[in-house]
């Protein structure tokens, strides 16, 4: 698998990165294990998990197969902090105590001693020098390599970034994540272009619309799906109306005439998109991985681009500007 530099930084990661939302809740060890062994096997070294992540359990999932199956050199593990549930609602807390506390479990579980993109979660209520502070810690004790943030809007990103640069010795921020796909484009208007000015890398979540765009709902829900589990139903349901079916319908004209999957379309859509280092593919199964893992040289049309950029929302601005 072909690698890319993550923005202005040294560190190179495998251009499709292997999500973990689903570990220790849908995906069971012996699965978890098959996918990052083909994942790895055919070149793939970014991982993405995070503390909240069942409760933690993603990460020890994660931990146990490394020891057993894999060399730590071979994997870049990114993890998140600053976000959890607690007595059944969702808190954002990104103090300093917090984050360090989310990263010391997340190394007792990783069972490594370090983190090799240690990203805030999500912007708190704390103040952000705060948490940036807690970063410049983690590193300082040689506990994170690189520092990223997660779900930030483009201002939000600014600030992290700027306030990082501004003194001489705190962690620079190397890498954003936020959602994107041919169904959520919103990050074009500010995040990518802050992406972009700031040279960040880009790890764009959910890249086949949270599943929407493989096509699988377009006759209903199918049993064993991810919009059919009550815990994950919120999560595919926003994609299900009728603007989303017609981006769908498209992917799948695409794909027909191109001899791809519709799924293998969008992501392929999203990992060629300007600013986008790699995105993160959260496959259940080894089946539902190994065709995303045969697309490495694989290039969508600029014509097929064209196409799929205006029916789901318009021209992609930075296409225009890095002339692609």
């Amino acid at each position: 698998m072909q690698r890319r530099s993550v923005g202005h930084s040294g560190l190179q990661v495998s251009q499709l990165g292997l999500g973990t939302l689903t570990w220790g809740r849908d995906t069971r060890l012996d699965d978890a294990r098959a996918l990052l062994r083909s994942f790895v096997a055919a070149g793939g070294s970014l991982v993405d998990t995070a503390a909240a992540y069942a409760a933690g359990e993603a990460e020890r999932m994660l931990g146990k197969i490394i020891r057993a199956d894999l060399r730590r050199e071979d994997l870049v593990i990114a993890t998140k902090a600053g976000f959890g549930i607690r007595d059944g609602e969702r808190v954002v807390d990104t103090s300093r105590q917090a984050l360090l506390t989310d990263l010391h479990g997340s190394l007792r579980r990783l069972g490594t001693d370090h983190i090799d993109i240690w990203q805030l979660h999500a912007w708190g209520s704390a103040p952000l020098e705060e948490s940036l502070a807690a970063i410049d810690t983690a590193v300082t004790a040689g506990d994170v390599r690189y520092a990223g943030i997660s779900n930030f809007v483009g201002w939000q990103t600014a600030q992290a970034v700027t306030w990082q640069a501004a003194f001489p010795g705190r962690t620079p921020i190397t890498s954003a994540q936020v959602e994107y796909s041919l169904l959520a484009r919103r990050a074009e208007v500010e995040v990518i272009p802050a992406i972009r000015a700031f040279q960040l890398g880009f790890f764009p979540w959910s890249p086949i619309g949270r599943g929407v765009l493989t096509g699988k709902y377009r006759t209903g829900i199918p049993r064993g799906s991810r919009g059919a589990a009550t815990h994950f139903s919120w999560f595919v349901e926003p994609y299900l109306e009728t603007r989303s079916q017609a981006v769908v319908g498209a992917v799948a004209v695409a794909a027909a005439g191109l001899d791809l999957s519709p799924g293998q379309v969008a992501l392929l859509w999203v990992r060629d998109a300007p600013a986008v280092t790699a995105p993160l593919l959260g496959a259940r199964t080894v089946a539902q991985l190994e065709p995303f893992l045969a697309l490495d040289d694989v290039v969508l049309p600029s014509e097929i681009v064209t196409a799929l950029d205006e029916v789901s929302g318009g021209l992609n601005a930075g296409r225009v500007e890095s002339g692609d």
